[in-house]
């Protein structure tokens, strides 16, 4: 299918918590590592072990995004409709998403709550989406599993990067970024709680970072790793390597 932008929406005539990695200015960042950006050869995905499915196995955590690509209505609509289909305790769907894109007005408001390392990078991908979950009941919507509301977050949010994988997009989750001016930019009920960012768009062709500060192309030409599974699959008691994992 190529890079996708058939299935998610067209080129402009001109360009306009919690984590696992400290970026250059110490923030943590939800993210991880991620390798050269738009590169889905067998060398990006080799690290991946065969038995996934090639949309985990190809995701990819992009920083650097082609700036002409334009998110089309219905390719953004389908990506949410993953997120509303995901799965949640007694079906509470204790999600929501302020979305912003790249040339409008809430666009422009998300990219003056980043972190200054992430309005380097972010603001050219196609859409930057802030995630929120509930956190009390108010008087229009009673949640009786609030405990469970940002793990079920959290699956919203699989589900759209895996959606976005599949139309050629990637997405980066980040955490840096001004969370109480976000709530209060985009006038954020106290019973929802401001969680995390997601960049969404087309990954950038190789060489197009050659303009960008050298401490984010090193970031984002980092290699993928994870822990072994017997560092935290356990059977018996916590801590023992599940024993189907060592026969």
């Amino acid at each position: 299918m190529g890079r996708g932008v058939a299935d998610t929406g067209c080129r402009e005539e001109t360009c306009v918590g919690h984590g696992c990695g400290v970026r250059e200015d110490g923030e943590r960042d939800v993210s991880d590592e991620t390798v050269t950006p738009g590169r889905h050869t067998a060398t990006a995905s080799s690290a991946q072990p065969d038995v996934l499915t090639p949309l985990l196995r190809e995701r990819e955590s992009v920083m650097i995004y082609d700036r002409t690509h334009v998110l089309s209505t219905p390719a953004l609509r389908a990506i949410l409709e993953a997120a509303r289909w995901a799965p949640s305790a007694g079906n509470s769907q204790p999600w929501g998403f302020i979305v912003g894109l790249r040339g409008d007005e809430t666009h422009a408001a998300m990219v003056e709550v980043l972190s200054s390392a992430n309005q380097v990078w972010a603001p050219a991908a196609s859409a930057i989406i802030l995630t929120l979950h509930q956190v009390a009941t108010d008087e229009d919507h009673e949640i009786a599993y609030s405990d469970y509301a940002m793990f079920d977050l959290g699956q919203a949010v699989a589900h759209i990067t895996v959606q976005a994988r599949s139309m050629g997009l990637q997405v980066r989750q980040f955490g840096g970024f001004d969370h109480r001016a976000a709530a209060e930019r985009f006038d954020v009920p106290p019973h929802w709680a401001v969680t995390t960012g997601i960049a969404l768009g087309l990954p950038a062709e190789a060489g197009a970072d050659d303009a960008l500060p050298e401490w984010l192309r090193a970031r984002s030409r980092l290699p993928r790793s994870r822990l072994p599974l017997e560092a935290f699959v356990h059977s018996g008691k916590f801590g023992h390597a599940a024993d189907f994992l060592t026969d």
